[in-house]
């Protein structure tokens, strides 16, 4: 049995874990908190397995191998829900949707009728959409509790301690997972900050994520059940401070409120604000230096692109088979 030490219990490294743990290894997983919680990116995640709404903005990697999630999440957790992802877009901006439509695929345009049957809290406000059928969307922070769980039941330990993956590897196969916290050693690893609300608003059920397009403020909103609405996300250069910003704040509530007034009266329960780690191309890296792997660099695709990334951490492992995301000019 193939002894294996994974660093960061984040999205990334929970995967990883899985995989590895699947193929026979025995796994120890340091993390410096005891559960999933505000300290990883993961946490404030949307949760949308959307591999082909991203498309619009994304490489093409993104796409193929984020069509891999949805099944992936189903077999490890309950929390996947298979209800597609609707975008739409205010009448005067018909020209994003147009945009949108010419850069992804996997969608059928749909008409006011079928937006109001599809999601009845939206009315008559939107005439024309775009509806990616096969999508699906989950609710991170039980995601990442149930894999924790499921690995800690499976005989992964976990030890609550900062660990340093250069010693680590001194000793034994290491896997650094640790995102953003990485950068010490990634110098090419840069944090895009994301900001996002968590919304209280009983008055409106939506099935599906929505994504509002806009030419200034792109909105999603995902529904969590009970009312519970994650409102995100920005997407601004440069790593993040503590709090949210007045101007993302206002930009999101005003994007929520035209999608349906009724969330003018919603109460904002949690601000999240957060650093995602990423690249310069926007995709993940793998690279390997002799017992030292370091996967990183999910940027907004944690939860879509981790179990290809597990995947792929554990065929360059334990079939010797080169990652197609595998960065060997920095190895």
């Amino acid at each position: 049995m193939m002894d294996i030490t994974v660093i960061g219990a984040g999205v990334a490294g929970l995967c990883i874990a899985r995989a590895l743990l699947d193929r026979g290894a025995k796994i120890t997983m340091f993390d410096r908190q005891a559960e999933p919680g505000p300290h990883a990116c993961s946490w404030w995640a949307g949760g949308m397995l959307a591999p082909f709404c991203e498309g619009e903005s994304a490489e093409e990697p993104v796409v193929r191998l984020g069509s891999e999630a949805a099944g992936w999440w189903a077999a490890q957790t309950d929390s996947v829900v298979r209800h597609g992802s609707l975008v739409v877009s205010p009448s005067r901006d018909k020209s994003d949707l147009v945009r949108f439509a010419r850069r992804t695929s996997g969608y059928r345009k749909v008409a006011g009728a079928e937006i109001a049957t599809l999601e009845p809290d939206l009315g008559d406000r939107f005439t024309s959409g775009l509806f990616f059928e096969t999508e699906a969307h989950l609710a991170p922070r039980a995601a990442l509790a149930h894999l924790r769980a499921g690995l800690a039941s499976d005989g992964v330990t976990f030890v609550q301690e900062t660990a340093d993956p250069d010693a680590c590897a001194r000793h034994g196969l290491t896997i650094d997972c640790r995102g953003f916290q990485a950068r010490d050693v990634l110098n090419d690893l840069r944090g895009v900050k994301g900001e996002m609300l968590v919304l209280s608003c009983p008055d409106i059920e939506l099935h599906r994520p929505i994504r509002m397009l806009h030419p200034r403020v792109p909105l999603y909103i995902v529904p969590r059940g009970d009312g519970i609405f994650m409102l995100g996300a920005t997407m601004i250069e440069g790593s993040a401070g503590k709090h949210v910003t007045a101007r993302s704040m206002l930009e999101l509530l005003s994007a929520a409120y035209a999608l349906n007034p009724a969330f003018g009266e919603a109460e904002v329960i949690e601000i999240g604000v957060d650093s995602r780690p990423a690249f310069p191309d926007n995709m993940p890296r793998i690279r390997r230096d002799g017992n030292l792997i370091r996967a990183n660099g999910l940027y907004r695709h944690g939860f879509l692109l981790a179990p290809a990334l597990a995947r792929m951490v554990a065929e360059l492992i334990f079939d010797n088979k080169t990652p197609e995301v595998m960065d060997e000019s920095a190895a």
